[in-house]
């Protein structure tokens, strides 16, 4: 049995974001996270191979239309400043209650993107085909915003 995880989603900030500061997204990487995972399944003389990979992962930041779709699991973040080098997010908006159904924190879901391709003999012949399967995981993260003052009598 091929046992394909919903993404494990991370971002540089655990529960607060800002307006304007970029966030990192990715997820666990190594084979468990992103593949290629394998499994081979016998029954008389059939015998198929399937193997996924992780192709992409598309996440859905919260806000309308805010969607960002990642070739890969993304760079975890290590404390570094600045955007992230190949998969991240820069809201443009709060987390208002009256943006977010009440609950003051936007909703972001990493879809994990797997295409799983199968090969094998079936009765003899040749078999092989494949298919994308989606797989989703969601955390709440609530977002704000910090405004500078400044004083100009120095």
């Amino acid at each position: 049995m091929l046992d394909l995880p919903a993404p494990a989603v991370r971002m540089s900030v655990s529960e607060l974001a800002f307006v304007g500061v970029p966030v990192w997204l990715w997820i666990d990487p190594g084979p468990q996270g992103t593949g290629p995972l394998s499994a081979t399944a016998t029954a008389g003389a059939s015998q198929v191979t399937a193997t996924a990979r992780l192709v992409a992962v598309e996440w859905t930041m919260g806000p309308p239309g805010a969607q960002v779709r990642c070739a890969g699991p993304g760079t975890p973040w290590a404390g570094q400043s600045g955007p992230s080098p190949d998969c991240g997010y820069t809201y443009e908006l709060r987390s208002l209650p009256e943006r977010t159904g009440g609950t003051g924190r936007w909703p972001v879901v990493a879809t994990g993107i797997w295409q799983v391709d199968w090969s094998g003999v079936s009765g003899g012949a040749p078999v092989s085909g494949g298919q994308t399967v989606l797989l989703t995981a969601e955390q709440p993260l609530a977002v704000g915003e910090v405004q500078v003052l400044v004083d100009g009598g120095g």
